[in-house]
């Protein structure tokens, strides 16, 4: 099959900045794919890389479209290499959409209602620091019962504090996920799990601490490993399951615990769905702040492939500007 290829990059500003331990992102940047195959059908797509986090960087994505024809194929779509793996997402999301392999719940403009869109299957992402102690309640009010917050970014003693002002302020049966991405010492992670144990064993406290993300750096898998048998808490990987390269090597050298997956950066759908089914993972799949295009596309995964009923990540909406024209906007101005 031959498809039309055409690309439009976009920028979306934050409506606060987002801080986490590899520091703060005010803009979001990633390209918006169409293909539109012999019969006029269109697929969309959307490239949204992370580079410190694992994937390709937006520049890298830009000349790759660049450097395509204006007519591409099916065997072009499914070679992409491995060192782009938000392309392979992008371009095989896009192929799945126009090829009708998402059924007659997804609709043909990349704007319309999303699956799993209801809050209590998302997981709600607060801010680092204090403002959590502000976020949540406009949160719990939209639905959401399970809160993500990101720890790492302020002097552990402080975070400390603001974590059991937290804890004795979520209403009860609240789930609680800390996210340090990659920033504690062995020594801070021992100390939270430790903290998160302590709130475990206390009867008093009916708050559910989920799991901890990604404690200690990449390289520092076997700490992780180490930690994920001395504790109650569980921990999940993130950085360290970026792409699918990683995803393999991670299972492959023992990991049982979490793996906490990114649709929009981890590569190939149709090889995520192989894993997945070959190894029954147990999974959180997470936002990259991507736009509508692509969490349509990472939510049809979830949906397909999440497993114990865990609440997935893509609770994000308020940190940006909700504007309902922003497709057109974009593929008709430029």
């Amino acid at each position: 099959m031959t498809y039309r290829f055409q690309f439009r990059p976009y920028r979306r500003r934050f409506l606060r900045s987002l801080t986490t331990n590899h520091g703060k992102w005010d803009i979001r940047e990633g390209i918006i794919l169409r293909l539109t195959d012999e019969s006029g059908k269109l697929g969309w797509g959307e490239i949204a890389p992370i580079s410190w986090f694992g994937s390709e960087t937006l520049e890298q994505a830009l000349d790759f479209c660049r450097q395509l024809p204006g007519e591409i194929t099916d065997e072009i779509i499914f070679s992409i290499p491995d060192e782009l793996p938000a392309c392979q997402f992008g371009f095989e999301s896009a192929w799945e959409w126009g090829s009708g392999k998402w059924g007659n719940e997804f609709f043909s403009m990349p704007n319309a209602p999303c699956p799993m869109s209801h809050a209590q299957s998302f997981s709600g992402l607060l801010p680092a620091g204090e403002a959590a102690l502000n976020q949540w309640e406009t949160l719990w009010q939209q639905g959401y019962r399970t809160f993500k917050w990101k720890i790492g970014v302020d002097a552990i003693a402080d975070e400390l504090k603001i974590f059991e002002s937290l804890i004795q302020t979520l209403p009860a049966f609240t789930k609680l996920r800390l996210d340090a991405n990659g920033g504690l010492s062995y020594e801070e992670a021992n100390l939270w799990l430790r903290t998160c144990d302590n709130l475990k064993a206390n009867a008093e406290v009916p708050i559910e601490i989920e799991f901890i993300e990604q404690p200690l750096p990449v390289d520092q898998f076997q700490g992780m490993l180490e930690l994920s048998t001395s504790y109650e808490t569980a921990i999940a990987l993130d950085e360290s399951v970026a792409t699918l390269r990683q995803l393999a090597a991670c299972y492959q050298q023992g990991w049982r615990g979490i793996f906490v997956i990114k649709p929009g950066i981890v590569g190939s759908p149709s090889r995520l769905r192989k894993f997945c089914h070959q190894h029954q993972i147990d999974t959180v799949f997470s936002s990259v702040f991507e736009t509508a295009i692509a969490r349509r596309a990472a939510l049809k995964l979830a949906a397909e492939l999440s497993q114990n009923n865990r609440a997935i990540g893509f609770g994000i909406d308020h940190f940006f500007e909700q504007e309902e024209t922003w497709f057109q906007s974009l593929w008709n101005d430029l």
